[in-house]
């Protein structure tokens, strides 16, 4: 696995051992940031972030800053070890449960405008309820919310949905807090 575009075009990610982190393939991440067009100059969460390769390919193509949430320890180490093969300055990699670092985060001014929600596929499906009152007050107006989930059990929102893609088992769904920017024909494909 290696950084699609940008600054680290080219360096390679390492992933914890096991199968309890599933990196999202360069085929998918490419795929996510040509739709998300420039990401210059956002600030950005990684929520469930594994080895951190959506956040990272964010920073490369010039995200302001990133913050990295996971819960598993063993995820954490490797999304650390890379941060630090990359030199990525003051990094925020932070072991955390989303939902536990969602609600603290409400109570600080920080907001984000790019979040990426990338949950385990088994548990992805429940998590829709807790993330829909979560999410709002952590995002700035406009701000962009990734979700990666199995079409077979999808993580759904509901935010205003701006798109969705399918690859493979993968399904890729990008919603926009600005409710007049959503579009309601969302495409699908494979």
């Amino acid at each position: 696995m290696r950084v699609v575009a940008g600054i680290y075009k080219g360096r390679r990610l390492e992933a914890p051992r096991g199968r309890s982190t599933r990196p999202t393939s360069d085929k998918v991440r490419e795929a996510v940031f040509s739709i998300l067009g420039s990401v210059e100059g956002s600030r950005v969460l990684d929520l469930y972030a594994g080895t951190g390769a959506m956040g990272i390919e964010a920073l490369s193509r010039g995200a302001a800053d990133a913050t990295f949430v996971d819960s598993d320890p063993h995820a954490l180490r490797a999304l650390r070890e890379n941060l630090d093969q990359l030199g990525v300055e003051n990094p925020r990699a932070l072991h955390a449960d989303a939902s536990s670092f969602l609600r603290q985060a409400a109570q600080r001014p920080q907001r984000w405008d790019l979040v990426f929600c990338d949950p385990p596929y088994r548990l992805a499906h429940r998590l829709g309820p807790d993330l829909d009152d979560l999410l709002p007050p952590v995002i700035s107006e406009g701000a962009r919310i990734v979700c990666e989930s199995s079409h077979r059990q999808p993580l759904v929102l509901q935010l205003p949905l701006l798109m969705q893609r399918r690859y493979g088992d993968t399904l890729i769904t990008i919603h926009r807090l600005d409710a007049g920017k959503a579009t309601e024909g969302a495409s699908l494909e494979g």
